[in-house]
């Protein structure tokens, strides 16, 4: 079963790592070194990279019905 929430990267990403790092699920990774990318069918929408961003640009939001 999905879960309620998942996690959304903003355009302003400076690709650090810190959101991968702190991912349970490997939901989140970095990609070709430019922008974090969120893999929406591991993502559980707990937070924490959205907590960890030094860039505050992660937010959680409500999954949409086909995503």
């Amino acid at each position: 079963m999905l879960s309620k929430f998942i996690v959304k990267v903003g355009k302003n990403c400076v690709a650090c790592g810190a959101c991968e790092n702190v991912c349970p699920r490997e939901a989140i990774k970095v990609k070709n070194g430019i922008k974090s990318v969120v893999d929406i069918n591991l993502c559980v929408g707990c937070g924490l990279c959205a907590n960890i961003c030094p860039a505050g640009i992660i937010e959680r939001v409500e999954r949409i019905k086909n995503d």
